[in-house]
C-alpha cells in the first residue's frame, strides 16, 4: 500500500511540476530535507511517510491558483496575495480525500502556520501545530532562500542559518531549529547538491 501511495503521491507532484517546475522541485527538495529532521524525533515508519508526504504535497493547491498569479515575477498586489494563500486550503481539500493520507493532509493544511500564532489559515501556535509542519516550516524557509529564483540567484547556507535562528520562537518552533542545527553539516550537503529524488521512506 505504501508503494502505491507513493507513486500516486509523486504523480501528484509531477503535475504540480507541468504547471510551475520551480514549485514541483522546491517539494521535492523540502520534503527530503524535511525527512532528515523528522528522523532525528521520529521512529515510526508510518509518521515519517506521513511527514514526508505531507511536505511533498504542500504546495499541490497551487494547482487551483490562476497562472498569472503563480508564475508572476514582480510582488503581488494584495488581492493576488490573498489569492496565492488559497493554496492551502484548496491543497486540503485535495489531499484529505485520499484514504490513509490524512495526517499528510494535516500537513498541507497547517504548513503557513507560524510558531507565534501569526501564520495562517488558523492562527495555530505552538504545539497545536503539527510536528511535521513545525519542521517543515525551517526547511521550507532554508530551500527558499538558497534556491534561485526568477527574481534572484540563490543565497548561501549562511544567510539561511541566521534567518532561521533569528526567527526562531516567532515563526519557528525552537525545537525544530535545535534539529536543523544538530543535522546542519547534512543539510549543507544536501543544499549544495539540490537533492529532488524521490526518498526511501
Amino acid at each position: 500500500m505504501a508503494g502505491l501511495y507513493s507513486g500516486f503521491v509523486e504523480a501528484l507532484v509531477r503535475t504540480l511540476d507541468m504547471r510551475e517546475l520551480e514549485t514541483g522541485l522546491h517539494s521535492r527538495r523540502s520534503a527530503c530535507h524535511t525527512l532528515v529532521l523528522a528522523r532525528r524525533i521520529i521512529t515510526d515508519a508510518e509518521e515519517l511517510r506521513q511527514i514526508y508526504w505531507g511536505a511533498l504535497l504542500h504546495d499541490i493547491g497551487k494547482i487551483g491558483i490562476p497562472e498569472h498569479i503563480l508564475l508572476k515575477t514582480d510582488a503581488l498586489t494584495n488581492e493576488e496575495w490573498l489569492t496565492m494563500r488559497t493554496h492551502v486550503v484548496l491543497g486540503y481539500s485535495i489531499v484529505s480525500q485520499l484514504p490513509g493520507l490524512e495526517r499528510a493532509a494535516e500537513i498541507v493544511r497547517s504548513h503557513e502556520e507560524r510558531f507565534d500564532g501569526t501564520g495562517y489559515p488558523h492562527g495555530l501556535k505552538g504545539e497545536e501545530i503539527p510536528v511535521g509542519s513545525r519542521l517543515f516550516a525551517v526547511i521550507d524557509t532554508l530551500d527558499a532562500i538558497t534556491s534561485d529564483r526568477s527574481y534572484r540567484r540563490g543565497l548561501e547556507f549562511d544567510k539561511a542559518k541566521e534567518e532561521i535562528l533569528r526567527m526562531s520562537g516567532s515563526q519557528f518552533d525552537p525545537v525544530a531549529v535545535d534539529l536543523f542545527l544538530a543535522d546542519e553539516k547534512v543539510l549543507r550537503d544536501m543544499v549544495a547538491l539540490k537533492c529532488g529524488q524521490p526518498q526511501s521512506v
